[in-house]
């Protein structure tokens, strides 16, 4: 299978394991040895950017307060289950640091506190997405995973990724395909 690093993922409805049940995933690695990526429509509940900021002490407090409630109240995504206390920006890629990384055309990211420092206090890229936690699989486990229709595919879109309604990724990664959740079956097909 080619490499889908970049590509977005569309769980399917029967997808048993809850951490993934309507989610869509953009994927920053993918390669013989597995895969990495974000969940990028789930928000984490009563938790903003600023319960960040402080829990990490990036700033003094009164900084912190000071900032604009577009900032303050920016949303955390649930990225995955897996390492939950590190955080990852995807971000437009007007911004680079030593430690970004090129995931798309247009989208990058970058997993170290310069990244947040920036989205806090400027320069901030123009577009951006923090999670906490990311989502791995091993060499091979994707794959297995979307041949026995775990998951969709689906080009990387960066209006979806930053424009659209968090709560409406789901169903917007489903009409980038031209389909709806209505039309999805459980049942895989083999040719």
């Amino acid at each position: 299978m080619n490499s889908l690093e970049g590509q977005f993922l569309i769980a399917m409805p029967d997808m048993g394991d809850e951490h993934f049940v309507e989610s869509v995933i953009l994927l920053v690695g993918h390669g013989e040895e597995g895969a990495m990526g974000l969940v990028v429509n789930h928000e984490l509940e009563n938790l903003h950017f600023a319960d960040i900021l402080d829990e990490l002490d990036l700033g003094d407090p009164d900084s912190v307060i000071r900032l604009p409630d577009a900032i303050r109240q920016r949303s955390v995504m649930r990225g995955g289950p897996v390492e939950r206390g590190r955080g990852f920006v995807l971000h437009s890629s007007d911004y680079q640091s030593g430690n970004t990384y090129p995931i798309a055309t247009g989208v990058s990211l970058t997993a170290t506190l310069d990244v947040l420092k920036a989205l806090a206090f400027g320069p901030a890229p123009k577009s951006a997405l923090f999670a906490l936690g990311c989502c791995g699989w091993g060499a091979g486990q994707l794959e297995n995973e979307i041949s026995h229709n775990g998951w969709l595919t689906a080009p990387f879109s960066r209006e979806l990724l930053f424009e659209t309604p968090v709560d409406k990724r789901y169903e917007a990664a489903l009409a980038s395909l031209h389909i709806t959740r209505a039309s999805l079956s459980a049942d895989a097909g083999h040719a």
